[in-house]
């Protein structure tokens, strides 16, 4: 009862506000806030007040939105522990099984370069003189701007 009561002060109030918005000549906010305001009015006359109203007073419901919760922890805490542990047997055995195939590779006779020997084509001094041009233009800024 004091719910819907209260629901339908808000929905008077936020219409008074739109009326004065839409008097001011806002008429596109004054339209938003009209419509903010009706929902309250329209949550008490479906009745989802009344039933929040229950719910919310119930033990029982409260309990339930306990046991919800603790159902959605576990379900959280085994898909953690799953990726910590890096997915279940089956995924793991085929992880293995596919790193096992791909072990053999058929171009297996050619040489092959470490990661740290590889080579990109570039001058290895390359990346200092591209960083001391970002210098060069970062100083020109500064000084552009009597920095």
């Amino acid at each position: 009862m004091i719910a819907e009561t209260v629901c339908s002060a808000v929905a008077a109030a936020g219409l008074g506000i739109a009326a004065v918005t839409a008097y001011r000549k806002r008429f596109l906010a004054a339209t938003r806030i009209a419509a903010y305001s009706l929902v309250p009015l329209g949550l008490v006359m479906t009745g989802v007040v009344d039933w929040l109203a229950d719910t919310a007073f119930s033990p029982t419901a409260w309990a339930g939105f306990g046991v919800l919760g603790a159902a959605w922890l576990l379900f959280a805490s085994t898909r953690a522990v799953e990726r910590r542990r890096g997915g279940t047997r089956k995924e793991r055995k085929e992880a293995r099984a596919a790193a096992q195939r791909e072990a053999v590779a058929p171009a297996a006779s050619a040489p092959s370069l470490g990661a740290g020997s590889r080579q990109t084509g570039r001058p290895a001094t390359a990346p200092r003189s591209e960083a001391s041009d970002d210098f060069s233009d970062i100083e020109a800024i500064l000084k552009k701007h009597g920095i």
